[in-house]
């Protein structure tokens, strides 16, 4: 008898909360765009200058910040003229197969073509240069 008032009470507590929380996710109110919300979203494009940033401090800052075996260091526009003379698409192909002593992917495995061209682009200082 106990354990059935117990089951009960447990019982009438979980609808009650899921009364709770789906009340809250109600379909007819729109959802608010906050600061947070749109500063997420935009975090999410793959093609954000925050999103490039990241990938560059995460996959490429290690031999480019720095020159490492020669590679051109990012934000040295003179260093990278010449590369980007060969075009975008030989550099991300250049990028995705490795060059020289970069290694293929430049180590950023997730990375997309078009993000490889973001990475060229803000190492070459046409985008917001790394800091």
């Amino acid at each position: 008898m106990r354990e059935t008032r117990i089951t009960l009470v447990l019982a009438a507590c979980l609808t009650a909360l899921a009364t709770i929380v789906l009340g809250a996710c109600s379909p007819g109110e729109p959802v608010q765009k906050t600061a947070v919300n749109k500063s997420a979203e935009s975090t999410r494009d793959p093609l954000n200058p925050a999103v490039i940033k990241e990938l560059y401090l995460r996959s490429c800052h290690s031999c480019h910040g720095s020159g490492v075996n020669g590679a051109p260091r990012a934000g040295d526009s003179v260093a990278w003229a010449p590369r980007l003379a060969k075009g975008m698409d030989t550099l991300v192909v250049n990028s995705m197969n490795g060059y020289r002593a970069m290694p293929p992917r430049g180590l950023c495995f997730d990375c997309t073509e078009a993000q490889f061209a973001g990475l060229i682009r803000y190492m070459a200082g046409e985008q917001s240069g790394p800091e």
